[in-house]
């Protein structure tokens, strides 16, 4: 089996060495040099060009894209065309809105195959097993099974309809994520201020062992608790990465109320680096936990 693999930023490079690892032919492209050195010490085949890559796989080919949404997608896809033939496969394994990987298939209809796959676990779950919600041709899918079975944890993937259903969950599953993480970290602030004195790892641990709400997020909270019970280290300010918002535009098309949603993504819109609020401050730990974003104070 051989893949190409355009892109190695902390999800991208773990997907790559676990395909390694299980003897996978993987030849990679990225823009810094580093990654590159860094794959190819454990087999991964380099190449300087995206014509170099597509000429290093046997067609038809496999070419997996792993860039962040919106314009770097375009970019990378554009440099790919000219060389790839009606029988090769490009996917968009990043975090790309549907409605683009809608617009991108009509482009691409009858110059290459091209299918979505939102792709969800973090660094760890690259590295080790993934989650993929895929959406494209049911052919398309039996053509990479194998491959996809290598790259995902046991039972964690799942072919959801035609081209943009794989991202439209993925989509719908980083917004229920808002909700899940603003949820405990509202109840971490309230154990916080009781005056109880809690030790809020121990309770985490407890929480996350047969508990309802025993979860992967309420065990990276222990994590976060454990190495800075009062979260001192971590900024209040919340990033976001857009797929929360996108839910929430999409499910007002759809006229879908989602209140929760929504409240967990105004609380990261208006947090700030200065509040030093603590309900804010455990989502900022959660997110560097399972995704490594950058969270720590500057």
């Amino acid at each position: 089996m051989q893949i190409g693999f355009v892109g190695l930023g902390k999800m991208g490079k773990g997907i790559v060495l676990h395909l390694l690892e299980k003897g996978v032919k993987v030849v990679v492209w990225n823009r810094s040099q580093d990654d590159v050195d860094e794959v190819v010490k454990f087999g991964a085949i380099p190449a300087k060009t995206h014509k170099e890559l597509v000429e290093k796989l046997k067609t038809p080919r496999i070419i997996w894209v792993m860039v962040p949404q919106g314009a770097p997608v375009d970019e990378m896809i554009n440099k790919l065309l000219p060389h790839v033939n009606k029988k090769d496969l490009i996917i968009d394994g990043g975090n790309s809105f549907y409605k683009d990987t809608l617009r991108r298939g009509k482009k691409l209809k009858g110059k290459v195959h091209f299918m979505d796959i939102g792709t969800s676990g973090g660094p760890g779950g690259a590295r080790h097993g993934a989650c993929l919600m895929i959406g494209g041709d049911k052919k398309d899918y039996k053509r990479i099974e194998k491959i996809l079975k290598i790259i995902a944890a046991p039972k964690a993937l799942g072919l959801f309809g035609n081209l943009g259903a794989g991202h439209f969950v993925k989509m719908v599953h980083n917004g229920i994520e808002y909700g899940m993480m603003q949820s405990v970290a509202e109840g971490a602030a309230v154990l916080k201020k009781s005056n109880f004195k809690l030790d809020l790892a121990e309770i985490f641990r407890v929480y996350n062992n047969q508990s309802v709400i025993d979860s992967r997020l309420v065990g990276w909270a222990e994590e976060a608790f454990r190495e800075d019970p009062n979260l001192k280290n971590i900024s209040s300010k919340i990033d976001s990465t857009g797929e929360g918002e996108w839910t929430i535009n999409t499910a007002r098309q759809l006229k879908v109320d989602v209140p929760i949603i929504k409240k967990s993504f105004d609380v990261r819109q208006k947090s700030t680096a200065e509040s030093e609020d603590f309900r804010d401050k455990v989502v900022s730990a959660l997110r560097g936990k399972f995704g490594g974003h950058p969270v720590r104070k500057v």
